[in-house]
């Protein structure tokens, strides 16, 4: 199948299938005569899965090293679950630091509403953020 047709069928682009190939992600496909690239029909499903990996917050190296495994001939189910726990671990400890801020956040609004700029002298740089 040749690159357009490959780009179609999986939803990406030519230029994000080139991008795969020098990431490593996708072997260098065997070429026609004419020089064009001949993937084989199985490169879709191994797209899909670079596509939904990236989905779930996977970067490009760990992708790479989850399909040297597989095609190392071993299933890489404990690395990926051991990959999805790092990232849910990561994905938790950034929402509860978005929680925090929003809590601030909240607060300084209230404070702003409740600061009447007048008030305000000229050594201070802005009473609402003023450290206490």
């Amino acid at each position: 199948m040749r690159i357009g047709d490959l780009a179609a069928a999986t939803g990406t682009t030519t230029k994000t299938l080139r991008f795969y190939e020098q990431a490593g992600l996708l072997a260098d496909p065997p070429r026609t005569s004419g020089g064009y690239r001949d993937y084989p029909a199985h490169t879709t499903t191994r797209v899909a899965f670079i596509r939904s990996a990236q989905a779930a917050g996977f970067s490009l190296a760990e992708i790479r090293d989850v399909l040297a495994i597989r095609d190392g001939g071993q299933p890489p189910c404990t690395h990926v679950t051991a990959l999805l726990a790092r990232h849910l671990a990561d994905v938790e400890r950034r929402i509860a630091e978005l929680e925090t801020t929003r809590a601030m956040l909240r607060e300084l609004t209230h404070t702003a509403s409740a600061t009447d700029p007048a008030t305000c002298t000229e050594g201070d740089i802005c009473r609402i953020l003023a450290a206490d």
